[in-house]
């Protein structure tokens, strides 16, 4: 195999540093506001804790910029490679057996899922919870396909899911398992999360760059929003069919595991879940490399260092939030909410509007936005549009919890707003805008802020009601974004009216004497 030359190592370890300063200032507004709220009256965090919480946070920075290069190194070529090489071979039937089989095994791999599914055992199995998101990300990735390769309308596909979607929320409802709809909701958010990102944008981008097209890099869009969708449709089914009582337990979110087990039994632990999660996708992905893709060694190479910092990422990200996020998050949480619930709801804003900064996939998806679009949408555009939203979803999750009633009052007219806005604005801010609502909802807002509005609804509505009203938190951060980014569009279409209507008024008033008349 070719070594790589001493320039390509400089380039990466250029690159790393500059992962590791973004990974700095993304971690380091969420750790400020813990501090603060350390020295406050409302909330008593240990100066054990507060260590533990400063190396999670050390880890963090980290682990995300590890991962962030790896998803650079491997994730996205990996998707990109795939997409373009299958559409070329212009055998659609192994396309698309192949973007159901990666929509499988990615999810498997999600961290997201397994965060999720770790809070909710008491209620569904977690290996069947996982499998059932899987095959709901497989189905409706091979639909992303689809519409991709044959040019079908991305509003019209979801105006038809979203209907199915509600229909069976209603259902669910009627026949009294209204508990676990909104976690069947949050089951399409977390799917999407740094593994998948990366991987399903690029494969896209990939086959509709190779399909090709007037409009091919706004038909690339729209995958990440079909497959948050899916999960959310396949376990409102299995909620639908299954039987027996419901008896919700909360997690163990104390810190006593940590010192009780060490940190090498964290590490080792999640090392393999990592591995065994990630061993499914290399092996799938170096199998059509050999009968396929037959890419050069060179990119393998490549390909293989950036699976390693990925490995190393993630593992170093999901130890960082189980040791210290979701623990310190919960107690905030109860602590806050124990004192005062305006406070608490005030919080919750602040909160969501840096937590996501932090999150691995949001990085992902602006930068391939602002590449795609030529620069018409900016990463800073971006991010502004996805913190405003996520912090008005938390600041309103956290209201809910308080009043005590369902998400679907939220979501409902939530879905309305934002599929409506789809008729208005551009069809490439429509993709993106759904696109940005399953990446913003990545592994922050599974390992800490759902923890923190668990501990919240526990101490002002009791366990028994954590299932009905601290879950759907993370279907709400996945949504906001979509109506907030759909209104920069809707302000570039009203920009660009605006100016053309004063540019025909000034037209029309010119004076009489600018006018040369030919007799």
């Amino acid at each position: 195999m070719e070594k790589p030359n001493p320039l390509e190592k400089s380039a990466i370890l250029k690159a790393m540093l500059e992962k590791f300063k973004e990974s700095l200032l993304s971690v380091m507004p969420v750790s400020l506001l813990v501090f603060v709220l350390s020295i406050t009256p409302w909330v008593d965090i240990s100066p054990k804790e507060l260590l533990i919480f400063v190396a999670g946070a050390f880890l963090l920075v980290i682990g995300i910029g590890l991962f962030n290069l790896g998803a650079d190194m491997a994730m996205t070529p990996m998707g990109q490679y795939i997409g373009q090489g299958l559409t070329a071979s212009k055998k659609m039937g192994i396309l698309l057996s192949v973007g159901f089989a990666m929509g499988l095994l990615i999810t498997i791999a999600e961290p997201d899922l397994t965060v999720l599914a770790d809070q909710v055992k008491a209620v569904m199995n977690g290996t069947l919870l996982i499998g059932t998101v899987g095959v709901g990300v497989g189905i409706l990735l091979l639909i992303g396909v689809v519409k991709i390769v044959f040019h079908i309308d991305l509003t019209n596909l979801l105006l038809f899911f979203y209907m199915l979607l509600f229909c069976l929320a209603a259902l669910l409802i009627d026949q009294g398992k209204g508990s676990l709809m909104a976690m069947s909701f949050d089951s399409g958010g977390v799917t999407t999360g740094p593994i998948t990102v990366p991987f399903i944008m690029a494969l896209g981008v990939g086959i509709a760059l190779t399909v090709g097209g007037r409009n091919a890099s706004e038909n690339s869009f729209g995958l990440i929003a079909l497959c948050s969708v899916g999960p959310i449709l396949a376990v409102l089914a299995l909620s639908l069919v299954s039987k027996g009582h419901l008896d919700y337990q909360m997690a163990d979110y104390s810190m006593e595991n940590i010192f009780s087990e060490g940190l090498f039994m964290l590490f080792f632990e999640t090392g393999y879940e990592v591995g065994k999660s990630l061993f499914l996708v290399v092996v799938f992905f170096f199998i059509l490399q050999f009968l396929v893709l037959k890419l050069p060694k060179s990119k393998i190479f490549q390909i293989v260092v950036g699976i390693v910092y990925t490995f190393v990422g993630l593992v170093l990200f999901l130890a960082a939030v189980e040791m210290a996020f979701m623990p310190v998050g919960h107690e905030i949480g109860a602590q806050l909410s124990a004192h005062n619930p305006v406070i608490i709801i005030v919080f919750a804003f602040i909160i969501g509007n840096v937590v996501v900064l932090a999150e691995p996939a949001v990085h992902v998806l602006n930068n391939q936005v602002q590449e795609i679009t030529g620069g018409e949408v900016t990463k800073r555009q971006m991010m502004l549009a996805l913190s405003l939203g996520v912090g008005i979803s938390i600041g309103l999750s956290v209201l809910r919890v308080y009043l005590g009633f369902s998400v679907l009052y939220y979501l409902i007219p939530g879905y309305v707003i934002s599929l409506g806005l789809s008729f208005f604005v551009p069809k490439l801010y429509t993709a993106i805008a759904f696109d940005s609502g399953g990446v913003a909802s990545g592994p922050l807002t599974s390992s800490f802020i759902l923890p923190m509005v668990i501990g919240a609804c526990a101490t002002m509505q009791g366990e028994s009601a954590v299932l009905d009203f601290a879950f759907g938190v993370v279907a709400m951060v996945a949504m906001t974004p979509l109506i907030t980014i759909q209104s920069l569009g809707f302000k570039s279409v009203m920009t660009v009216r605006y100016r053309s209507n004063l540019a025909i008024k000034r037209i029309l008033q010119a004076e009489d004497d600018q006018i040369i008349y030919f007799e």
